[in-house]
């Protein structure tokens, strides 16, 4: 997938995404952990590159806590994430 062990090279803020415009910023994180995840599985299933989910990993890599990424990520690898991907 994404090389996390990369050095952290500064990324911009994401832009602003009128679906979210309060300050809390918790749904826009993990909206945007979803949608890398469908658009990576939809992407592998049609034999295509991954690269246009790029943008959705560096958005939720900007705005969610490392520790939440994990954790997600486990589950996901567990099978018990509770989000619909």
């Amino acid at each position: 997938m994404f090389d996390s062990d990369k050095p952290k090279a500064r990324r911009p803020t994401p832009p602003f995404d009128p679906r979210f415009p309060n300050q809390n910023q918790t749904r826009n994180c993990y909206q945007n952990f979803l949608d890398f995840h469908r658009c990576v599985q939809k992407m592998n299933r049609r034999g295509k590159s991954t690269q246009p989910c790029e943008y959705y990993y560096h958005v939720f890599h900007s705005l969610c806590p490392s520790s939440w990424v994990q954790r997600w990520t486990e589950q996901i690898q567990d099978g018990t994430f509770a989000g619909k991907i």
